[in-house]
């Protein structure tokens, strides 16, 4: 299903309008400014979806970040930074 198109000045009138169908029929809606996408309006479902898979994308960037930090050459074991913070 794609999105219907809006302007941001007909979104705003037809406000209660958009909620509902976008809760209850599924519906997506982009709206527009000037006729460039400035923001969507999608059911919660699909915000929650996309805000795990943002979060898990993230985890892994996090990971990878970390491997690669632990095999550079200066690095700090934990314990001693620990000890310097008084952990």
């Amino acid at each position: 299903m794609s999105a219907k198109r809006l302007s941001t000045s007909a979104a705003r009138q037809q406000f209660a309008e958009l909620i509902n169908r976008t809760a209850y029929r599924g519906e997506r809606f982009v709206l527009q400014r000037r006729k460039k996408p400035v923001a969507a309006v999608i059911p919660i479902e699909e915000y929650d979806f996309l805000e795990r898979m943002i979060e898990e994308r993230e985890n892994e960037i996090d990971i990878r970040l970390a491997r690669k930090a632990r095999k550079e050459k200066g690095s700090i074991p934990l314990e001693v930074v620990k000890k310097k913070l008084g952990f």
